[in-house]
C-alpha cells in the first residue's frame, strides 16, 4: 500500500479495497479505518461544532473518533444507540452482512457490533463507507485513513 487516506467517495472506497487486500496479504489479525479527526470539529453540512470525548449537555458521554476495524470476515466497530438502529437500516442494504455479537461493557457508554462480512472487498468497501456517512453522519467529503493494517 503506498497511500493510506483518501477524501472522495470513489478514491474512500478504493483505499478500502487496497487496505483489505494488503490485510488479507500480510496476514495480519486485523485492519483499522478511522475518521480523521477534523471532520469531527465541524460538520461541513450543518457548520456546526461536533462534540467528541467530552460530555454532551446531558451529561452522556459523547462517542470519539469513528472508526471501523475488519479482520477474518468481521466488521467490528463502537456506535451509539442512535447510531446502532442506523446500522440496522444499513444492513438491510447488504442483506450478506449479519450482526454476530452486540456487546454493551458496562464501563463504556453504547455498544461494540460485531458483523459477519463474508463478502469480496469491494462489497466490503461500500459497506463500511455507508457506514462512515448513514451511521456516523458523516459529509460525503470526509478524509478516512487505514491507520492499521
Amino acid at each position: 500500500m503506498t497511500r493510506f487516506d483518501a477524501a472522495e467517495p470513489a478514491e474512500r472506497r478504493k483505499l478500502y479495497v487496497d487496505a483489505i487486500t494488503a490485510h488479507r496479504e500480510r496476514g495480519s489479525a486485523f485492519l483499522t479505518l478511522e475518521v480523521d479527526e477534523g471532520a469531527l470539529e465541524t460538520n461541513d453540512e450543518t457548520g456546526t461544532e461536533r462534540e467528541s470525548d467530552s460530555e454532551s449537555d446531558d451529561g452522556s458521554a459523547e462517542a470519539g473518533v469513528p472508526w471501523v476495524q475488519f479482520g477474518d470476515g468481521t466488521i467490528n466497530l463502537d456506535c451509539t444507540d442512535d447510531e446502532l438502529d442506523a446500522l440496522k437500516a444499513v444492513l438491510e442494504e447488504f442483506p450478506a452482512f449479519k450482526i454476530d455479537d452486540l456487546i454493551r461493557p458496562e464501563d463504556a457508554t453504547g455498544v461494540n457490533v460485531r458483523i459477519s462480512a463474508k463478502a469480496d472487498q469491494n462489497r466490503i468497501a461500500q459497506f463500511v463507507d455507508d457506514v462512515f456517512l448513514e451511521v456516523y453522519d458523516l459529509p460525503a467529503t470526509v478524509r478516512v485513513w487505514a491507520v492499521d493494517v
